[in-house]
């Protein structure tokens, strides 16, 4: 945080007074809005150097091209960290919440979603010219080796995941014989690879393109693809048809089309697109265990099926299993015609077993709270190795619930190490006791008083845990005789 503050300093001349942690939904990366008057910019921090780099300096590019993408300010010598421009806190997606969620887009919704898509084949082709390719990551170029990394990524972090049974050798002559024809045609453009609605940000009424770091010289189809069948968007086939559209006229200022050609090539690039977000859904909820991610399988299994009534016929035996996966009962009940709404919740979709998980805090002066579901007990977690609040006398009247202590607690960031262990292995017991159909599970978490660090974590596993599973959740307080019921 204070090499973010040093570059805001050297850009601006001026202190950061203050400095707002922002909320992201799928990044690794850590974002900051720093500000000092009328100055705001947003502050990143990323642990993938390269990747960093990539977007520095693409994005270097992109402003000289006078292209619609944040300006970079500063950034530190290794890369670790960067401010750019603040474009706000509106994305695409937000701007069209509404249509999102019911399916029906009003006018300025369709009017910012054409505006967006128009501007894409100026950044593929301008974004392109002169353009070192050498700075992309992982690589420069959409080739061979990316196809079949994203063919194996839906494979083994998604197939395999979900326990589909299939054989190997015959799904890798199919995925073989797909690589070939998504690399017929030669390509001098940029492709974007993660050009969606989030990754689009509306400022002064104007689509502005974040998150590129992962783009490479390819193929344009990939990205119209990404955009007009983003998963969770929505967008029904009128609209989707309009988008095409609009992207088609775009593009003929720049080079001809045979629009019929085009468009036989595109329906190649939304069925392998889909199987690449279906790996991420798959490595991003289920191994991470984000429930964002889990939540969006069931929208782009819908897209999978609509794709499926094309002919794909050069791929027999993926488009098997692609039939048998959109069969699944767990997949099966969804609809997102009637505004995208799952007819169950994410805990069920993966499992229909009920559980109830009791979450406590406690002083262990005081003893180790009872199992009152007569299985025993469960995890116990000792908070008494972190720096204690009680210590002091402003805290000594106030709880793990108050925000003061909220903030001491979270200062050095120990407490969140010590809570991102405390979720794995709650990740890893109620997944395996909602697979076998068990009734109860219970977190403890003790401290001296059971006042201030118990507290803190108690409420906090307690939410993770609602939130995540949608199972019911008994938050216990016991020495503060709070009690209450999540769900």
């Amino acid at each position: 945080m204070e090499e973010l503050c040093l570059l805001f300093e050297q850009y601006t001349g001026k202190t950061p007074t203050e400095v707002t942690k922002l909320k992201v939904a799928g990044s690794n990366r850590l974002y900051y809005r720093l500000s000092n008057t009328n100055i705001r910019v947003v502050g990143v921090i990323g642990e993938s150097l390269e990747e960093n780099k990539a977007f520095v300096e693409l994005a270097k590019h992109f402003a000289e091209n006078h292209l619609p993408t944040p300006r970079i300010y500063a950034y530190t010598s290794d890369y670790r960290y960067y401010i750019q421009e603040d474009l706000g806190d509106v994305s695409l997606f937000d701007f069209c919440e509404n249509g999102i969620k019911t399916g029906v887009f009003s006018k300025n919704e369709k009017a910012m979603l054409l505006k967006t898509i128009e501007f894409l084949p100026r950044l593929q082709v301008e974004g392109a010219r002169e353009l070192d390719f050498s700075y992309c990551y992982p690589q420069p170029e959409f080739d061979r080796n990316t196809v079949l990394w994203d063919l194996n990524y839906f494979k083994y972090c998604f197939l395999k995941t979900i326990g589909i049974d299939f054989l190997e050798p015959q799904l890798e002559v199919d995925f073989q014989q797909l690589a070939s024809d998504l690399l017929e045609e030669k390509s001098d453009t940029f492709l974007y690879r993660d050009f969606q609605a989030r990754n689009v940000m509306i400022k002064d009424n104007q689509p502005y393109f974040i998150d590129f770091q992962g783009g490479r010289k390819g193929p344009v189809y990939y990205d119209v693809a990404s955009f007009v069948w983003q998963a969770k968007a929505n967008y029904p086939p009128q609209l989707r048809e309009d988008l095409l559209a609009h992207y088609l006229t775009a593009l003929q200022h720049y080079q001809p089309i045979d629009e019929a050609n085009f468009r036989k090539k595109l329906q190649l690039f939304v069925l392998f697109r889909t199987l690449q977000v279906l790996g991420a859904y798959g490595f991003r909820g289920y191994f991470e265990q984000k429930p964002h991610f889990v939540e969006s399988i069931p929208f782009a299994i819908d897209n999978l099926r609509e794709l499926l009534k094309n002919d794909f016929s050069k791929y027999p035996y993926l488009i098997e299993l692609l039939h048998a996966l959109c069969e699944l009962p767990r997949f099966g009940n969804f609809n997102s015609t009637d505004g995208g709404t799952l007819s169950q919740p994410v805990s069920e979709i993966l499992d229909n077993s009920k559980l109830t998980v009791t979450v406590t805090s406690f002083s262990y002066k005081k003893g180790i709270p009872d199992d009152e579901s007569g299985n025993g007990g469960g995890y116990v977690f000792d908070c008494r190795g972190m720096h204690n609040p009680g210590r002091y006398e402003e805290y000594k009247q106030l709880t793990g619930l108050d925000k003061p202590v909220i903030d001491f607690l979270e200062k050095e960031g120990e407490i969140q190490g010590f809570l991102q262990s405390a979720y794995k292995l709650a990740d890893a017991h109620i997944q395996d006791f909602l697979k076998r159909g068990f009734s109860h599970v219970m977190f403890s978490f003790g401290c001296t008083g059971g006042q201030h660090r118990s507290v803190y974590c108690a409420q906090h596993l307690a939410a993770y845990v609602a939130d995540k599973y949608g199972v019911k959740v008994k938050l216990n307080h016991r020495e503060q005789n709070i009690k209450k019921e999540l769900h």
